[in-house]
């Protein structure tokens, strides 16, 4: 068979997650893993690192080059963290499958506990939301930017550049360190929408969406998107702190937000449920939401 390529990012992460979506085509489709070929494109993302991703172009510049090469051909799908890909995405290209979801949670590294951490602690972050959540748990903490791959990140804890910071649970574990850190619970930090769930896209009614559809995982698939509805409703952006998180409970959905001012001092959530095939429950919870919402919160979002 003529190679099938696999296109992502050339992070430690990114790269374990390719091979998970090879492992996976290779078992479903009885293919050779030699057959398929990992094709790494720099992104933008990857090349600026003394910013926030707000401040230089948002989540597109996790996913506009590899964009370019699942169009131009010059790969079959690209394999994405789905809390990195925007929510509005080119007509042309379809998110075709994601695999089983993974811990949603975030974990602290550097403390036990968020309330462990000494006065005046420094955080390293660079998302909105973990540093809206920190700073209403603990306004005294200091929120230092943070940008850079997992071992980036943890070297700087290490080093004593600063206290602490936060990862994802799931990137953690998928990198063989699921001993690393202390899991915060939901009910503490309601995590990013999508956190934990592996995309693969490819081009629109192609053979090789076909191909990836099958690996997909059907419930990861039904809650990622409702999470990603919500976000659309909301008008979200990478300026915008928020949280969701959509579950399946029988022939339900569950989904819950929170949003949040900048500086975490106010925020808003709610919950809502839905039948798994009505899509514009997201939209209402958004419309609850931004209603109730502090003038400094909505002025984040849709309002």
């Amino acid at each position: 068979m003529t190679r099938f390529r696999l296109g992502t990012r050339g992070s430690p992460l990114a790269l374990t997650q390719a091979r998970m979506v090879r492992a996976a085509l290779s078992t479903t489709h009885s293919w050779a893993e030699d057959d398929i070929e990992i094709v790494v494109i720099k992104t933008t993302g990857d090349i600026v690192q003394d910013r926030a991703l707000a401040e230089i172009g948002g989540k597109a510049l996790w996913t506009k080059e590899l964009d370019r090469a699942l169009l131009a051909g010059e790969i079959d799908c690209a394999v994405h963290s789905m809390k990195d890909v925007e929510t509005i995405r080119p007509t042309e290209i379809a998110i075709t499958a994601m695999l089983p979801r993974a811990d949603v949670r975030d974990r602290l590294i550097g403390a036990e506990s968020i309330a462990g951490l000494r006065e005046g602690a420094a955080v390293g972050t660079s998302s909105p939301r973990r540093s809206a959540q920190l700073k209403r748990l603990r306004p005294d903490l200091q929120i230092v930017l943070l940008r850079g791959n997992v071992d980036t990140r943890l070297a700087k804890v290490a080093s004593g550049e600063i206290d602490a910071t936060l990862l994802a649970a799931a990137g953690l574990d998928r990198l063989g360190r699921g001993d690393v850190g202390a899991a915060i619970d939901i009910d503490v930090m309601l995590p990013a929408p999508a956190q934990g769930a592996v995309g693969i896209e490819a081009r629109a009614g192609s053979h090789a969406a076909q191909r990836i559809a099958a690996i997909g995982d059907a419930a990861t698939m039904t809650c990622v998107l409702a999470e990603r509805a919500l976000l659309a409703a909301l008008n979200a952006d990478c300026h915008s702190p928020m949280a969701a998180l959509a579950r399946i409970e029988g022939d339900a959905i569950h989904l819950r937000g929170e949003l949040f001012a900048a500086d975490g001092a106010a925020h808003v959530v709610g919950e809502a449920t839905g039948a798994t095939g009505d899509s514009d429950f997201p939209a209402t919870l958004a419309v609850d939401l931004l209603a109730r919402a502090p003038a400094e919160v909505r002025a984040l979002f849709g309002g």
